[in-house]
């Protein structure tokens, strides 16, 4: 069976899958999925060097914000 976000296993009823994947050097980008939904990655073209964060709703699982913090540059 297919389960949320790729995991080898589903989640209890109460609560939401996610899975989130670090990047290699500048070969492979991160990902952050969430309820089987794809919040940042480089296919959708909005992660970043860095710190890449998904602020999401705890009770609703809405996204509320995305963005990057390079912490190279400053």
């Amino acid at each position: 069976p297919q389960h949320k976000c790729g995991n080898k296993k589903s989640c209890p009823k109460d609560h939401f899958a996610f899975k989130i994947i670090s990047g290699a050097a500048n070969v492979v980008g991160p990902s952050i999925c969430f309820d089987g939904m794809v919040l940042m990655s480089s296919m959708k073209n909005n992660i970043g060097r860095g710190l890449n964060i998904a602020l999401v709703n705890g009770t609703s699982g809405q996204l509320l914000k995305s963005d990057t913090f390079d912490m190279y540059s400053g």
